[in-house]
């Protein structure tokens, strides 16, 4: 890895660019602590994948300074999407955030399965249920894994990008938790996390067929619970964490192993 060239802190959170093959990034600088601190821009970095960068979104990615990029997808979207382009001088971090077998043959019938099937699957609030089961669950069983990004954050991995494939869930999930262990407040984390659903920045709905009844106006209605960023769905996460824990002193304590120290130094390496 060659050796990163020092840059002057940035005062305001890097513009949002528009990058032609990733989607969903986005600087998290800016965002209020509690404790009346605030995130540092260029520090914290969010988007999709980056398999498709072209070589002009690759040279902005490149001017960022980046350290590491957390790349939380799995083996069946490596073999989907492909791996990250290689950024130069950045080391690039695999952490899976979901099985590759999670829900195979339901995400056969969200690309093939017609509207009848779609119904059985998806309709009645079974889809956003789901959803919100998915969070809970990556927030009690992926401590492990959230636990490496924070200290890996707090010793030497920063400026960090975070991604998944769409940068809204496992991606949107990790940078949630980031944020809490830096003490920003919980309405800014919602908020930074519902930009996911801005136009420019959702996800492109596949579905394995091009003709119109498979993206007909229910079919896709069906579909939105899964491809939209809600608040119930990151509430789900925050609740596991009180519910299981008993509040976010305990879950970063017992659950993500954060000693006081290494949150100190987190919060004195990504907070103004």
């Amino acid at each position: 890895m060659t050796q990163q060239i020092p840059r002057p802190p940035r005062t305001e959170p890097v513009p949002e660019p528009e990058l032609a093959e990733v989607r969903n990034f986005r600087d998290v600088g800016g965002l209020p602590t509690t404790d009346g601190r605030r995130v540092k821009p260029g520090i914290l970095f969010r988007s999709g994948h980056l398999a498709h960068a072209t070589e002009t979104d690759a040279e902005f990615l490149a001017s960022l300074g980046l350290h590491t990029v957390f790349d939380f997808r799995n083996n069946a979207d490596h073999a989907l999407e492909g791996a990250d382009v290689e950024l130069p001088g950045v080391r690039n971090v695999n952490i899976p955030l979901s099985d590759p077998a999670d829900g195979k043959e339901f995400w056969k019938m969200v690309r093939d399965g017609d509207v009848e099937q779609l119904r059985g699957l998806l309709g009645d609030g079974k889809a956003a249920a789901r959803m919100a089961n998915s969070y809970r669950t990556m927030i009690e069983n992926r401590t492990p894994e959230h636990s490496r990004v924070l200290h890996a954050l707090a010793e030497d991995s920063v400026p960090a990008l975070m991604h998944c494939a769409a940068g809204k869930d496992r991606a949107g999930l990790s940078i949630a938790v980031t944020l809490l262990a830096l003490g920003v407040e919980r309405e800014a984390i919602v908020a930074d996390y519902l930009e996911s659903n801005a136009p420019h920045r959702r996800y492109r709905v596949r579905r394995g067929s091009d003709a119109p009844e498979a993206r007909s106006p229910e079919v896709m209605e069906l579909l939105a619970p899964l491809f939209d960023a809600r608040t119930e769905y990151l509430t789900a996460a925050f609740d596991a964490i009180d519910e299981h824990w008993g509040g976010l002193d305990r879950y970063l304590a017992e659950g993500l192993g954060l000693a006081p120290e290494t949150i100190d130094r987190l919060r004195d390496r990504l907070l103004d």
